[in-house]
């Protein structure tokens, strides 16, 4: 009879099972991203990742991009695959593989590169400008519940 899997054993085996799903639906939404409509933005963010030597290099690279005409989809695929690289380049530079800034620090590569890559708020018109506030805020950790807006007498 064999030995039945210890708790940890089946933890492991779990665990192990999770990741593959996980860098199995990684790769898929990468295909889809550059089997998609834009996919030449993505082959050669791809190619750049691929090459990358230095944080400026990939910075530059993507300042010089247009996000706000790429869906959301492919940004955030853009943005997992830019975390993975830069992390591997801080590994192999012996590094901590995250390192981000505290306030009032300089911010590191990828917190640049998602200020360019997600879109500004007030460039897509989800701000009321008079007000400054949202349009539609949010209340508590309540999403999607409007706040009252009060009125003048």
């Amino acid at each position: 009879m064999g030995r039945r899997k210890s708790e940890k054993d089946k933890e492991l085996a779990d665990n192990a099972r999770l990741l593959r799903a996980c860098r199995h639906w990684h790769r898929e939404q990468l295909e889809k991203a550059l089997n998609g409509l834009h996919g030449s933005v993505m082959a050669r963010l791809m190619a750049e990742l691929k090459n990358l030597h230095s944080a400026r290099q990939l910075v530059a690279f993507t300042a010089a991009q247009d996000w706000n005409a790429i869906d959301a989809d492919t940004r955030l695929v853009a943005l997992h695959e830019i975390n993975a690289a830069i992390t591997a380049l801080r590994e192999r530079m012996g590094q901590t593989p995250i390192d981000d800034a505290l306030p009032g620090e300089r911010e590191n590569a990828f917190r640049t590169v998602k200020q360019s890559i997600t879109p500004n708020p007030l460039e897509q018109g989800s701000y009321d400008l008079v007000r400054a506030t949202p349009k539609f805020p949010l209340t508590g950790n309540r999403p999607g519940v409007p706040v009252k807006q009060e009125t003048q007498s």
